[in-house]
C-alpha cells in the first residue's frame, strides 16, 4: 500500500515521503479500512513541526481519521461488516491506503455522505460534542466564547451552541473568516489580530462574565478566558495552537502564559477548568468515544449539524494541503482523498 511517511520535521514540502508499506493485519478487536480519504488536523501540523508529544517517533505515518470501507473485521467486532462504508478515528496511521482502528472507534455512514463531512465526525465534531454536551453542557441563554471559531472544531462548537440557543462570541483572524462566522450566526465576531477579545467581552458583560469558554489556543488566551468567567463558568481547553511554528524552548513561556491556579479560586467562584484530549479518551474510554461518534453521526444525518468542508485535496497535493491548514487559511474541515 501507499502511505505518506513523516521522515523529518519541517516544511510541508520536505517533511513527507510517499512510500510503499505492507498492509497491516487487524487484531480480534480491530478493523482494517480501505481508505477513501483522510482528514488533516492542526495536531498533524504540530507533529510535522516536532511540537506534538503524542506523535510517534519518525519515521511515522500520521493521521487521526479516515473515511473508507471495512476490508477486514476482527472476530470480536460485531457492529460493522466487511464492505460497509465507515468513518473512524485511527490513532495515527491514517495517511495511508489502508488503516487500522479499534472497532469501537468506527461508525457506519451513508453511502452518499461527502468525504469531508464524514472525516469531520471522528475528531472535530466528536471533540466539540464531548466538550459541549458532556464536559461543559450548554444551556439556552448561555454566553459562550469560542476561540478559533472558523476552524474545524470551532465550526462544530458554533453550530452546537447556536442549536442550544446560546449567545456566541467567536474569534478569527481575517475579514473573510469573520464573515463566515456571521453567516453561521455568531453574535459577536471578533478579529483577534486587530481587537483584544478580553477587553471587548469585559466591556460587554461586566461582572456577569461568560458561562463557557472553549479554548484551542493556549497560553495567555486561557488566562484571559478564565478572567472572563462569571460565577458557575467553565473553560474547556482542547489545544495549544500558540505553540505552532515556535521552537520547543518557548514552551516555558507558553506555560507561564497559561498561568497557575489553586483549586480554591475555582471553588470560591464555582468555576471549572476542564481539559479535553480525544486521544486519551480513545485509549482509555473507547466506549465513550463510540457514543460520541454515534450521536454526532446521527445529528448530521438528521440535519442538526452540518460540517463545513474547507478544502479537498488530491493525495498528489499533500504538501499543499498541509501548508494550507498550517497557514491558518482554512475554514472548516480539510480532507485529502486518494486520487486513483
Amino acid at each position: 500500500m501507499k502511505a505518506f511517511v513523516l521522515i523529518k520535521h519541517g516544511s510541508a514540502e520536505k517533511a513527507f515521503e510517499l512510500q510503499e508499506r505492507e498492509i497491516p493485519k487487524p487484531s480480534a478487536t480491530e478493523l482494517l479500512i480501505e481508505v477513501e480519504a483522510f482528514g488533516l488536523n492542526f495536531a498533524d501540523v504540530m507533529a510535522r513541526q516536532g511540537l506534538y508529544e503524542d506523535a510517534p517517533p519518525i519515521p511515522a505515518i500520521l493521521g487521526y481519521e479516515v473515511v473508507g470501507r471495512v476490508k477486514e473485521a476482527g472476530a470480536e467486532v460485531k457492529h460493522l461488516k466487511v464492505g460497509q462504508r465507515v468513518t473512524a478515528l485511527t490513532r495515527f496511521g491514517g495517511y495511508a491506503e489502508y488503516a487500522l482502528t479499534d472497532g469501537r472507534a468506527a461508525v457506519a455512514i451513508p453511502e452518499d455522505m461527502d468525504v469531508g463531512v464524514a472525516a469531520a465526525i471522528a475528531t472535530q465534531y466528536c471533540t466539540a460534542y464531548y466538550s459541549a454536551y458532556e464536559m461543559a453542557p450548554l444551556f439556552e441563554g448561555d454566553h459562550v466564547l469560542i476561540q478559533a471559531a472558523a476552524g474545524g472544531v470551532g465550526t462544530a462548537l458554533v453550530q452546537m451552541a447556536k442549536n442550544k440557543g446560546c449567545v456566541v462570541y467567536g474569534t478569527a483572524g481575517s475579514e473573510s473568516k469573520l464573515e463566515y462566522l456571521r453567516n453561521m450566526g455568531v453574535d459577536f465576531p471578533i478579529n483577534y489580530r486587530t481587537d483584544d477579545f478580553f477587553k471587548l467581552i469585559q466591556q460587554k458583560r461586566g461582572k456577569e462574565g461568560l458561562d463557557v469558554v472553549f479554548d484551542s489556543i493556549g497560553g495567555k488566551s486561557v488566562k484571559k478566558g478564565i478572567k472572563l468567567l462569571g460565577s458557575g463558568g467553565r473553560i474547556v481547553c482542547y489545544g495549544a495552537a500558540v505553540r505552532s511554528g515556535k521552537a520547543k524552548f518557548n514552551d516555558i513561556f507558553m506555560a507561564l502564559g497559561f498561568g497557575f491556579y489553586s483549586p480554591i479560586s475555582f471553588l470560591m467562584k464555582s468555576q471549572g477548568l476542564i481539559g479535553v484530549n480525544m486521544l486519551r479518551l480513545a485509549d482509555n474510554r473507547p466506549d465513550t468515544l463510540q457514543r460520541c461518534m454515534q450521536n454526532v453521526s446521527k445529528m448530521i444525518v438528521d440535519g442538526e449539524l452540518a460540517p463545513v468542508v474547507g478544502g479537498k485535496f488530491s493525495h498528489k497535493e499533500m504538501a499543499k494541503a498541509h501548508a494550507f491548514l498550517g497557514g491558518r487559511q482554512s475554514m472548516g474541515k480539510v480532507v485529502v482523498y486518494w486520487d486513483k
